[in-house]
Order: C-alpha cells, then sequence, then structure tokens
C-alpha cells in the first residue's frame, strides 16, 4: 500500500501581495477611489468575513476583483468594524440587572490597528509592481499614507484567508 504525505509547508505558501491604506472615508468610497486610480472594477461581494474574537464575532464586508486575464484577484477589505454587546449592568446603581449595550472595536488584523483598510492581490505566476501601485494610490487626495506590509510578519494571517 502506498503512503501519502502532505508537507504542511506547501500550504503556508504566501502567494499575495498586502497594501495597507490609511484613509477615513467609507469602504464604498475607498473602492469607487481605487477603481478610479487603479484598472480595476472592485465590486461589493454578497458574503462575509467571520472573524471571532474576545469581545464578540464581527462580520467584515469586502470588495472583490477577478481579473481572469491576468490571473489575479483584488480584495479590498476594512481592517476596523464595531459590534454591540449587550451585558448586564453590575454594581449598585439605578439601573440595577438592565441590559447596558457597549459597542467595542474589533480589527481584522489586531497587530496592525492603525490601518484602516487593506488591499490583497493575489496573483498565480504573474509580477506585480507594487511600487507603482502604491505611487498610483498615493494620488488619491483621501488617502493618507499607503505602505507595503510583509504578510510573514502578521500573527493573525490566517484571517486573511477566505
Amino acid at each position: 500500500m502506498a503512503v501519502l504525505k502532505l508537507q504542511l509547508d506547501e500550504f503556508d505558501a504566501i502567494d499575495y501581495d498586502l497594501i495597507a491604506i490609511h484613509s477615513t472615508v467609507e469602504d464604498y468610497r475607498m473602492a469607487f477611489l481605487l477603481n478610479q486610480q487603479l484598472p480595476i472594477i472592485l465590486h461589493k461581494n454578497k458574503t462575509t468575513i467571520e472573524v471571532t474574537g474576545k469581545e464578540g464575532e464581527a462580520s467584515f464586508a469586502y470588495f472583490v476583483y477577478d481579473d481572469d486575464k491576468a490571473e489575479t484577484n483584488w480584495v479590498l477589505i476594512p481592517n476596523k468594524n464595531e459590534i454591540v454587546v449587550r451585558k448586564k449592568s453590575t454594581g449598585q446603581n439605578l439601573f440595577l440587572d438592565a441590559q447596558v449595550e457597549i459597542a467595542t472595536r474589533v480589527y481584522l488584523l489586531p497587530e496592525l490597528k492603525k490601518v484602516d483598510y487593506f488591499l490583497k492581490i493575489e496573483h498565480q505566476d504573474t509580477f506585480h509592481h507594487v511600487d507603482q501601485l502604491l505611487s498610483d494610490i498615493k494620488k488619491i487626495n483621501q488617502v493618507a499614507t499607503v505602505y507595503a506590509v510583509d504578510p510573514q510578519k502578521i500573527k493573525s494571517k490566517n484571517n486573511l484567508i477566505f
């Protein structure tokens, strides 16, 4: 009988570039601005990314563009999302045993809390000029700063698998 071995290192290969974007605009507006500046057509995906943290479960809406010709997938993901958690009031106060709603912020990549959006560029064998993309995104007035992130250094990179 033949024995089949799977090497776990094969699944850890990172075949995408990750760009961090700092901006205060809404996610649909950022997708629109990127569509104008780059040769892509991002559209909102019907599904969401579910992330469970110590604060609770959050869902992140994201925008995608599949470029079949260049065999490249573009994904715009917000890094921040607010969830509302209901807790019972504790302590001695007027509203004893009342339900209190507490809004907490959940991050897709908690180690990069200051980043507002990530642009994930998945590619097969195509070489992308990340420096050219960075300079094109910097031309957008609503973008404060943009830079490339090394996915190898991210602890919660499993949140980027969807």
